[in-house]
């Protein structure tokens, strides 16, 4: 598809980042993307003390931090975070 059929389309083209120092900004975004996520993880995981609540809102609020670094990667989001954050929660506080 080509830039006149996606705009026909609906669909806006993903413009990939094309200089050294864009794709070095798009390297650092993601490697502090995977930091967040793992320290979410861990302390939802290993923080006893934690309530269902407090850990919900840290779920919450890593999702809202990686939507605003990434705006348009909410699928993305969904498919690789979403179910390990799940998982994690059923686990940590036997939730059905």
């Amino acid at each position: 598809m080509d830039q006149g059929e996606a705009e026909r389309s609906g669909d806006t083209p993903q413009r990939v980042p094309q200089t050294a120092e864009e794709l070095q900004e798009e390297a650092r975004k993601i490697r502090r993307l995977q930091m967040m996520m793992n320290m979410v993880m861990s302390v939802i995981g290993q923080d006893e003390s934690l309530t269902v609540d407090e850990a919900a809102e840290l779920v919450a609020e890593s999702r809202r931090a990686a939507l605003n670094m990434f705006p348009d990667k909410e699928l993305a989001y969904n498919i690789i975070y979403k179910p390990r954050l799940q998982r994690l929660m059923r686990e940590r506080f036997r939730i059905q």
